[in-house]
This record gives C-alpha cells, structure tokens and sequence, in this order.
C-alpha cells in the first residue's frame, strides 16, 4: 500500500509540475552561474502583498498571508475578478523601519513576515484589480539583480535557516554587496513530494561577482 502511494504521488507530482511550467513567473535573465548560485536580472513586475505581523511562528504567517492573497485573487478584488495564480509564493522578514508605527510596536511581540506574489503581467497600477483587503498592497517592484540558490525539500525554518545562511557566507566570502533581505520562495503546492520541489532563497545585490 505504501509503495502505491508513493507512485501516486510521484504521478500527481510529475502532472503538476508540467502544468507548472504554464504558470507566470517573474521574467529574468541569468547574468552569471557562481558554483550553486545564479545571478538573475529580474524584469519589473507588480506584485500583491500583505503583512503579517506578530506571528508565532513562519509557517503561520506563511498560512495566514496565502489566505488573504488567494481571497483576493479569486475575487475579493474590485469587480470580483477571477485573477489567475502566479508563482512562486514569496515570503521575507519584516523590518520594524517598513511598517507604520502601530505596526511596528506589534512586532516587537512576535515575528513579522511579509507574503506575495506577482500578478499577471497583463495587469498594469492603472487597470489591475483593487483589493477589498486593505491589508494586502499592490506595488511596482523594479528591476533589480538578484543572487538566487535553489533547493528542494520541505518548507521548513530549518531549510530556510540552512540555505538563506549558504547564500549570505557564499556572497560576504565574494565581497558581493547586498541590498536587500532574504526572501525565500515557494512554486509547488503542498502535495508535490519535497524531492521534487522547487524552492529558492533570493537576496536583492549590487552587482556579480567580477
């Protein structure tokens, strides 16, 4: 029974992983491949996001902030559009200097994420649909150069801790300037078997490495 399981799921795994491949992603451009990093020019896209603030744990923000998105995507929105799934679901620590001040008193309680995902690159500010949650945001992320390292296996804090530190000591140890913070993204469901997920750990820089 165990071994037809597996094969069930390696089946439902291969199956949505093609249909995956369908799904919009962020467009980028690999700039340079350093060992198991890749630098990645990322093109500009909108993206729909939402605060997560005194969680008790990242698998909880991470919940609650797909909650709110998907609400919004299959129509809490202006109109009740139906606004079709992008990926990855992406997730970063929030920073006490990017939140108003009632905000950023509640997270000195507890964790703060941030959650989103990008929307449909057919969407523009001016025509995209306007979410019925004011806690979620839709903003313009620029055009930016990415260092990327990619995983697969559980969404865990110990995966997350494990990578995102692999990536940090990898770019100190070549001198890469950092702009931004960690992000870690998701573009599998939860029933695509670990091995065959697609995780990564993304970290805004200056430049590559010469």
């Amino acid at each position: 029974m165990k071994s037809v399981l597996t094969q069930a799921l390696l089946v439902l795994g291969i199956t949505f992983s093609s249909f995956a491949l369908a799904i919009e992603k962020p467009e980028y451009e690999v700039i340079l491949v350093d060992g198991d990093i890749e630098y990645r020019r990322y093109e500009s896209f909108i993206v729909a996001e939402t605060n997560i603030v005194g969680a008790e744990s990242w698998k909880e923000a991470s919940n609650e902030g797909f909650r709110r998105l998907f609400d919004y995507i299959t129509g809490d929105n202006s109109g009740d559009q139906k606004i079709a799934m992008t990926a990855p679901v992406q997730q970063s620590k929030l920073q006490a200097e990017e939140l108003r001040f009632s905000q950023a008193e509640a997270l000195a309680d507890g964790a703060g994420w941030r959650v989103g995902f990008m929307l449909p690159s057919r969407y523009s500010m001016v025509d995209a649909p306007v979410p019925e949650d004011d806690r979620i945001e839709l903003r313009v992320v620029p055009e930016k150069l990415v260092a990327a390292i990619r995983y697969s296996g559980r969404w865990t804090t110990r995966n997350f801790d494990k990578y995102e530190s692999r990536l940090m000591t990898k770019l100190t140890a070549a001198n890469i300037e950092i702009l931004g913070v960690p992000e870690t993204a998701f573009y599998n469901p939860p029933f695509v078997p670990p091995f065959m997920r697609r995780n990564e750990i993304l970290i805004e820089v200056a430049s590559p490495p010469i």
